[in-house]
């Protein structure tokens, strides 16, 4: 065990690789898919003209999810609380085996840009704004904020005289400059290489703090008590093993409807592209357990007195890295929370285009769109940059970030899965689950976790909220006239959506490898149950 905390410093060479890598890989980028996108209009912008392949789609979901904020927040929520946290890793893979099996072939049929619009065809037009709505602020309020205070807490180890303001506007600035040129096309490029650069400097950061720890044994006694065990208690207040329901309603509004996560699909070449690109994302999230998680358990032992959980991963890159890999993995830390950041703001900038100014303006052209697009992004960073240093007030990163989603996020997975699997769902109903089960959501985690009025754990929340969002969208449906068929038809899940062409061989069949996956994921919960 250490006697003291290490003195971490950043030497020249460690900030000249970050700023090469961070400055050559936005302008290549950058400049490469502006040039090609111009003048292909809203398409090109937002959905990349369709030109995405498998490997594209799916390295482009995992870094998406795997910014800033899980760099930071999956250690730290490990050094916390242990590895129950891998919940939210594991549940992916098989939330995106249904999202490739359902929600996907309707979305693609119906060639929609968001997931407000397929609301929209579904319900109605006040279904699609209120989605969007909500949407956009979870986006400036949760997701862009996260990634950034997740930066702001690495450079605030690293360089402690430098001010939170200037780290998150200069990274807020770095992204929406970056993505207002180049669209979907430099977001998800981008995406594919800092995947790669995560997964590497993930296992280097991993080895080497299973080489610093004395021993197994020494990580058994210094982690809190069950934190080498998935489940935990009923009455755990971080991951209570019924919560694991909670963590499914969450995860299917993040991986099967949340338009920055899900606009990577839309933009598929084939349906077949998009199928194995989200089945590779979930094949990628697993290893998380090994290069995120477990390193902050051993961290425990190096760093027993650490007071911010969320500086673990910081601590563990410039304690045991070298110069010049301290560099690299400062880089790849970066790269990680903009292209997350880069990703939530083009699909806010999305979101406002298509769902808002389009239907305002029916006469503008798609480089208007585009243009819109682009403004719309800037616009959305500075409303990011204000609120972070919000976050300061929770403990972890990573309990912000899921309480707050737990509340807001399950009436939303209601309204979407009585919309593609019950025809008599009606657009009275979806607006009801829409606009009283979200904002009840708000006012319910304002009054638990900002003031403190009553106790409930979060993941029982989302239970709770999803359960109303159901009542809602099947009682005002019910009471109110069935939707006309045309609303219904072409928007509903059907068998042959599942279908494969003939003479496909196994291992290219989806329903195989949704097989594989499945049974890998089953092996890796029950191994560390």
């Amino acid at each position: 065990m250490l006697a003291s905390m290490p003195q971490l410093e950043v030497t020249s060479w460690d900030l000249a690789i970050l700023i090469g890598y961070v400055v050559l890989t936005r302008i290549a980028f950058g400049w490469f898919f502006a040039r090609q996108t111009r003048g292909e209009g809203a398409e090109g912008y937002f959905l990349a003209s369709h030109r995405m392949r498998w490997p594209i789609i799916g390295l482009s979901f995992y870094v998406a999810n795997m910014g800033g904020s899980s760099f930071v927040g999956l250690p730290g929520a490990g050094y916390h609380s242990g590895i129950s946290v891998f919940h939210y890793e594991w549940m992916p893979a098989l939330l995106l085996i249904l999202f490739s099996m359902f929600f996907l072939p309707v979305f693609l049929r119906t060639r929609i840009y968001t997931a407000p619009q397929y609301l929209e065809e579904r319900f109605g037009r006040g279904s699609r704004v209120a989605f969007s709505a909500m949407l956009l602020v979870t986006s400036m309020l949760v997701d862009a904020p996260g990634s950034l205070y997740a930066g702001a807490m690495v450079l605030k180890t690293l360089l402690p005289g430098v001010s939170i303001w200037i780290t998150i506007t200069v990274a807020a600035l770095a992204a929406g400059v970056y993505i207002s040129f180049g669209g979907l096309g430099a977001v998800v490029a981008n995406d594919a290489l800092q995947a790669l650069l995560i997964l590497a400097g993930g296992i280097v950061i991993a080895v080497l703090a299973w080489q610093a720890v004395p021993s197994w044994d020494a990580v058994v006694q210094a982690a809190p008590p069950g934190a080498l065990n998935l489940m935990q208690p009923a009455d755990d207040p971080i991951m209570p093993w019924p919560g694991i329901v909670g963590v499914f309603i969450v995860g299917m509004y993040f991986w099967c409807t949340n338009q920055f996560i899900i606009q990577r699909a839309l933009g598929a070449q084939t349906l077949d592209d998009g199928r194995w690109g989200a089945l590779f994302a979930g094949l990628l999230k697993l290893p998380n357990l090994f290069i995120l998680i477990l390193p902050g358990v051993l961290a425990t032992v190096l760093y027993p007195d650490l007071e911010n959980p969320d500086l673990v991963f910081p601590m563990l890159a410039f304690d045991l890295l070298p110069v010049g890999l301290r560099g690299f993995m400062l880089a790849v830390l970066a790269a990680a929370m903009l292209s997350s950041l880069e990703a939530i703001l083009h699909s806010g900038a999305t979101l406002f285009t298509m769902d808002f100014v389009q239907p305002a303006r029916p006469e503008i052209d798609t480089q208007g769109l585009a243009r819109w697009g682009r403004v719309t992004t800037l616009v959305f960073m500075v409303f990011a940059v204000l609120w972070t240093p919000q976050i300061s007030r929770f403990p972890t990163l990573w309990q912000y970030l899921q309480s707050i989603l737990s509340y807001l996020t399950p009436p939303i997975v209601a309204v979407f899965l009585l919309g593609l699997f019950w025809r008599r769902a009606n657009g009275a109903g979806a607006l009801a689950g829409l606009v009283v089960g979200v904002p009840l959501g708000v006012a319910s985690w304002a009054a638990v976790e900002l003031f403190g009025l009553f106790e409930l754990q979060f993941l029982y929340a989302a239970q709770i909220m999803f359960a109303l969002g159901v009542v809602l969208v099947v009682g005002v449906s019910l009471l109110t006239p069935a939707p006309p068929e045309q609303k219904v038809e072409g928007h509903v899940w059907r068998p042959s959506d599942a279908a494969v062409a003939l003479g496909t061989p196994w291992y290219r069949d989806y329903r195989y490898q949704s097989a594989l996956l499945g049974l890998l994921t089953l092996g890796t919960v029950v191994w560390w149950w």
